[in-house]
């Protein structure tokens, strides 16, 4: 690897881990977008998203993003940046992105990304469903199954985004980290 890999892709399909296992073979700082905006806010995504919506959180991740051009620019060093799982639809934050560096699109199957997401989730005593990402709690879901059938939506279009913004695609197949880990290093050492 001889630049800045930029890991995109949807929420829970592995950005932070792959990107985490990347970073330390590659001995290079690792960077979170969404952890930039916590830092520079005070505030995490989904408190800016819930309470101030969709246009003042991409703002916030717009910032986090030129935070981090500033930063390697400065220090002169290649590193592994996760993203939040909707920068997609961030055009701003992906221009300054794809100046950092070439962005992957991590691709985990449908289902796997989905049971992760239903696995943090919680019933609460009155039916609704808590610990839910933005995109999917605005629905107000009644029962896991509308849960999966939003998700299906996002999944569709969210993919047809990443694919047309990524410089290069990966797909996590249903092994162990580990393998992931091993098959996507082999793919990086060629970029």
């Amino acid at each position: 690897m001889n630049k800045t890999l930029v890991i995109i892709g949807i929420k829970h399909c592995g950005k932070s881990t792959q990107g985490k296992l990347l970073a330390k073979h590659y001995n290079c700082p690792f960077y979170d977008t969404d952890d930039i905006v916590t830092e520079l806010t005070g505030k995490t995504p989904r408190e800016i998203y819930t309470a101030q919506g969709e246009d003042a959180f991409m703002e916030q991740e717009t910032a986090a993003c030129q935070y981090l051009a500033r930063k390697l620019n400065a220090d002169k060093k290649q590193a592994i940046i996760a993203t939040g799982g909707g920068i997609c639809n961030n055009t701003s934050a992906v221009a300054i992105l794809k100046q950092i560096g070439s962005l992957l699109l991590l691709l985990a199957e449908e289902e796997a990304a989905c049971r992760r997401i239903v696995y943090d989730a919680k019933t609460l005593p009155d039916g609704t469903i808590a610990n839910l990402p933005a995109y999917i709690a605005s629905y107000q879901p009644k029962s896991f199954e509308e849960v999966q059938s939003i998700f299906h939506t996002f999944y569709e279009e969210r993919t047809k985004k990443y694919t047309a913004i990524a410089d290069v695609v990966f797909f996590a197949e249903a092994v162990s980290i580990e393998e992931n880990s091993r098959r996507l290093i082999a793919l990086c050492d060629t970029l």
